[in-house]
């Protein structure tokens, strides 16, 4: 008998809005996903009660531009598509990695910014255009992270049921641009910038038959955050969003449960700069890094999957994931499997899942 799927919540029903207040198999490591009232006095310029408006000229006051107020640098805000240009492009298709009768996979880059990220692209046989993924993968030490590693199952099998499926290594993974050190001290907010340009190179080329009107997101474990992030950063760059195995879409939570216990340079980094949870600081910077807070911008249908087992990302985060998405009026979906958090006995039946959705939302 194979893997059991245990619980699928419904979509919500109504879009009522609220204000808002790792990667598969062995490959992964255990890591941080890094977080005026009106007035009844007459306005300027108005004539007062005891003066008729012919008795002198009325005079209109100067109006001052208005100044918006740029966001941090480091905060979810800063990634919001009204504040930053996803101008990605540029790419371009490298070395043959495999071919098979379904698909043939590439070693690829593009441009994110101005970086340069590599990844892997499998394009389905034939003429297209195909619906796209972009792929997001879990945490695995750049160090030791080589090119397209971490969901090479799901890109498969996605390429094989006619899915482009672009797996993007981010910066400072493989052969891309940029440093370890940045992300970190960015908690990561720039994987967000690499996903978003990934699906705009995807749309601007003209050597991948994408069908530009659907493209998705699908990440996993800190992916998964990432696929939030994304989300909440840029509607409309995205058809849909799934999301395995996810961390929490509270950056403390992340930290709490990756980063402070090691007490790294990233930590002391992230205490010295931000503040911790809890503190003073910390309570004005999580929430402005986090995803949760900016469901409310969220115009995509999103999937989440989560393994009953999951020792790594508990299921809690999942459960209060999906509430807050529902609450924020998103139509969101959430399906548990009895599996871990790797997705072994569950994976195919995830992917039947994931696949069908995919189908249906975009």
């Amino acid at each position: 008998m194979g893997p059991r799927r245990l619980t699928v919540l419904a979509p919500l029903l109504g879009l009522a809005l609220v204000a808002s207040a790792c990667s598969g198999g062995t490959e992964e490591t255990t890591g941080a996903p890094s977080s005026a009232a009106g007035s009844s006095a007459p306005p300027s310029g108005s004539p007062s009660p005891s003066t008729s408006a012919s008795d002198e000229p009325s005079t209109a006051p100067s109006r001052e531009p208005v100044q918006r107020e740029e966001p941090d640098p480091v905060s979810l805000a800063a990634y919001y598509s009204e504040n930053r240009d996803y101008a990605g492009g540029g790419l371009r298709l490298g070395a043959v990695r495999e071919e098979t009768e379904a698909y043939t996979s590439y070693d690829a880059t593009y441009r994110s910014g101005d970086l340069t990220i590599s990844g892997v692209l499998n394009v389905p046989t034939g003429r297209g255009p195909f619906p796209a993924v972009v792929l997001a993968h879990g945490y695995i030490d750049p160090d030791f992270y080589v090119r397209g590693q971490g969901m090479t199952r799901e890109r498969g099998v996605l390429a094989s049921r006619g899915f482009v499926a672009f797996h993007v290594d981010y910066r400072a993974h493989a052969e891309s641009d940029g440093t370890e050190e940045q992300a970190e001290r960015d908690v990561r907010l720039g994987y967000v910038a690499d996903v978003v340009n990934a699906a705009a190179a995807l749309r601007r080329s003209d050597d991948v038959p994408v069908d530009d009107d659907r493209v998705a997101l699908f990440g996993r474990s800190m992916g998964g955050g990432v696929m939030l992030r994304a989300l909440a950063a840029a509607p409309g760059a995205f058809d849909a969003g799934v999301g395995w195995a996810s961390v929490s879409s509270r950056e403390d939570d992340n930290f709490n449960q990756f980063t402070a216990p090691d007490r790294d340079e990233v930590a002391s980094y992230v205490e010295r700069e931000y503040g911790l949870p809890g503190s003073p600081r910390g309570r004005e910077f999580w929430p402005a890094v986090s995803a949760r807070p900016s469901f409310d911008r969220v115009t995509e249908p999103v999937l989440l999957v989560h393994g009953t087992a999951d020792d790594t990302c508990p299921l809690q985060w999942a459960r209060d994931s999906q509430s807050a998405l529902r609450a924020a009026g998103v139509d969101s979906t959430l399906e548990l499997y009895e599996d871990g958090h790797a997705f072994g006995p569950a994976f195919f039946a995830a992917m039947d899942d994931t696949i069908a959705f995919l189908r249906e939302s975009m």
